[in-house]
């Protein structure tokens, strides 16, 4: 198996007539990486994957694999194999004959073929299973042989195009797992399209967080949902609490932000804009329902807001507190089961208290939901 390669979109532009599908797209993607495409349906996403396996030219902009320039390289001629949302498998063929069909378009003989179908079972955790039909066997195994086909056309770079959507929730989480370690033992570069956070966060070494053809944010998954960089990748990946107001003061990396309920809130300047926000300027604050604490009051501590109960739900390993929210949004609090029978009570007030390094300000933008 050959080692992966980088790949490289160097200010790629995709339109459609009028239409910009893609706009100005910079992305690095280091050889051997596990590395995700983010955002909701219609974002660009799969035109990306479309521009990097050759079934789409880009109007404007290079895309370079292994630092050789794809313009005019068909599909059939790029190192790249690309793996569809409907797996595609034929269903009169074997497994074993599904998987090394790439083999026998150039003439591999059958003892060939099933000897490198044989060890890419081995592979996926499906040995003895080639003389099955891909009718017999389960929706995780077909998307192992999925994969397993894509792998024996030897690719510098698998194209997974949202493949586990079709799964239920147990098996798309249970494939995650597996189609990480899968990617370690043959260390390709995998390029990955989701609108799936989970997925996302959980297998890349790197996500692009995409809106409307344009990448917000290309990070870890860990700087992705800890220090968003824009207000839409704070409230599109994970669930975030919102809190609009304007600057009221700076120092350093800290910001208080003057809010219409909640008074004056202390918060980290996203790293992307320090040094770039003023007082004065509109902002959004931003603290995920886990990081708030019920608390006493403290008229004094900038880390502290206090609002009236609206609603209690319980989740089973965790109870959601909705409360009387900023600018008219909602605050969700999330508190573990720690076998109480409950946490609030519909109308009463509730102090909350968070660490300010577990809060993003930055400056107002659209967010996720709007």
């Amino acid at each position: 198996m050959s080692s992966g390669v980088a790949v490289d979109l160097e200010n790629v532009w995709i339109k459609f007539g009028d239409f910009v599908a893609v706009r100005e797209a910079n992305v690095h993607i280091n050889g051997g990486d596990f590395f995700s495409f983010l955002g909701p349906s219609g974002c660009g996403k799969t035109t990306i994957l479309r521009a990097v396996s050759g079934f789409l030219e880009p109007s404007d902009g290079r895309v370079m694999i292994g630092g050789k320039d794809m313009a005019g390289i068909g599909p059939n001629k790029r190192p790249t194999a690309l793996i569809f949302q409907n797996l595609a498998l034929f269903p009169l063929m074997k497994v074993w004959e599904n998987i090394a069909f790439s083999m026998e378009v150039t003439g591999a003989s059958a003892g060939e073929r099933r000897k490198r179908a044989d060890e890419l079972l081995d592979m996926i955790a499906l040995e003895g299973q080639g003389d099955k039909l891909p009718s017999e066997l389960s929706g995780g195994q077909k998307q192992r042989v999925a994969i397993a086909r894509a792998l024996c056309a030897n690719p510098d770079v698998l194209l997974l195009d949202e493949p586990l959507s079709a799964l239920d929730l147990k098996l798309r989480q249970h494939m995650r797992t597996e189609l990480r370690e899968i990617q370690k033992r043959v260390g390709i570069t995998f390029i990955y399209i989701t609108h799936d956070q989970g997925e996302a966060l959980t297998m890349s070494d790197n996500v692009a967080v995409m809106k409307a053809g344009v990448i917000d944010q290309i990070d870890t998954g860990h700087n992705i949902y800890d220090k968003p960089s824009t207000p839409f990748v704070a409230s599109f990946v994970g669930e975030n609490n919102v809190f609009r107001g304007k600057v009221k003061s700076i120092s350093g990396g800290e910001a208080v932000i003057s809010t219409n309920r909640s008074g004056d809130l202390l918060a980290q300047i996203t790293p992307t804009q320090v040094g770039k926000m003023n007082v004065g300027d509109d902002a959004m604050m931003f603290i995920r329902p886990e990081a708030l604490a019920i608390g006493e009051a403290d008229p004094t501590a900038k880390t502290t807001i206090t609002a009236n109960v609206v609603n209690e739900e319980f989740e089973g390993n965790t109870f959601s507190v909705f409360l009387e929210g900023d600018g008219g949004k909602q605050i969700k609090i999330a508190v573990p089961n720690l076998g109480q029978d409950r946490i609030a009570t519909k109308g009463n007030d509730m102090s909350l208290h968070y660490d300010a390094s577990n809060a993003i300000v930055m400056p107002a933008g659209e967010l996720a939901s709007e």
